[in-house]
């Protein structure tokens, strides 16, 4: 058989949807009309392409192999549609960041190579998503926070972003030069739920208060920030996601000198290829940039 743009349309939609009959659905087709073809095409790789199981089927490792070849023809073939229209041949850049990074990390990346000869499509997800869309193709560039490493996926650290205590300038507590967690402890507080520790920091605090009070955690960082600016809460969050507010004075960090070194760790991830990646090359050298300015700022180590 010959292999058509059909079958590689097919094999990325299936790969994509984790689902012969979604596939299928998109196309109004039947579910054996898919089989065959993706038969078909394991038969002329020689290889197998999915394992199926009830909740769906999961790409091999031939399968994942062969995505990024697949997907490059299908890109390819619309940038010739667009070249013969007249639009730009520009690659593609899909990128993503956990919902928490994203008003940090997205706008100066957008600045720093909106000139770039590449189009950017950012979006957020939770890390463990990213990883896997990632490994999928979906994605070719995430920032994610510090997870085990992952075959095929290259990482590098980004940022160590202390977690600190924050409130806004006009809050009481926004002028003191020295405090301590029992200091704050009976205030209107909520952390960010940034992971590790959060919940030891929330038994502390509950520890050390006089009565019997709730403690909220909130996600993503936007709708803590909210809280600290605009309804008086002190808020235990991550400094590279405020790092704006602190610079302009709009949120103040508490001087704790009782609050433990927790970290957020955030990782760039990327799927290196044998082929140099001219456009995401430019994307993780405008992160390492970004990421010189938090160290200068003070938000990251």
């Amino acid at each position: 058989m010959s292999v058509s743009l059909t079958d590689l349309a097919l094999l990325c939609d299936i790969a994509d949807r984790g689902s012969f009959s979604q596939a299928a659905a998109l196309r109004g087709w039947s579910q054996p009309q898919v089989s065959q073809r993706v038969a078909a095409l394991e038969a002329w790789l020689g290889v197998s392409l999915f394992v199926r199981h009830r909740r769906g089927a999961e790409p091999t490792q031939a399968c994942l192999a062969f995505l990024d070849t697949a997907r490059d023809a299908l890109a390819r073939l619309d940038a010739g549609r667009d070249a013969i229209a007249g639009a730009p041949a520009l690659p593609l850049m899909p990128i993503a960041c956990m919902p928490s990074l994203a008003s940090t990390l997205f706008g100066p990346l957008i600045t720093a190579l909106a000139d770039a000869p590449l189009e950017i499509r950012c979006q957020t997800d939770h890390s463990p998503n990213i990883m896997e869309n990632l490994l999928a193709g979906h994605t070719r560039v995430g920032f994610v926070l510090r997870c085990p490493p992952v075959a095929g996926i290259a990482m590098e650290r980004l940022a160590r972003s202390p977690i600190i205590a924050v409130a806004g300038s006009g809050h009481p507590l926004a002028a003191r030069t020295s405090l301590e967690m029992a200091d704050l402890a009976n205030c209107r507080l909520v952390p960010q739920g940034w992971g590790d520790g959060c919940e030891t920091l929330i038994r502390t605090l509950r520890s050390l208060r006089g009565k019997a009070q709730p403690l909220h955690t909130v996600q993503p960082a936007s709708a803590a920030r909210e809280l600290a600016l605009l309804h008086g809460f002190v808020v235990f969050m991550p400094a590279l996601a405020v790092t704006d507010d602190l610079s302009a004075g709009r949120l103040v960090r508490l001087p704790l000198g009782d609050l433990p070194a927790w970290q957020w760790e955030v990782m760039m991830a990327w799927r290196p290829g044998k082929r140099t990646d001219a456009a995401r090359e430019r994307i993780l050298d405008a992160a390492r940039d970004i990421a010189a300015n938090w160290r200068r700022a003070g938000v990251s180590l």
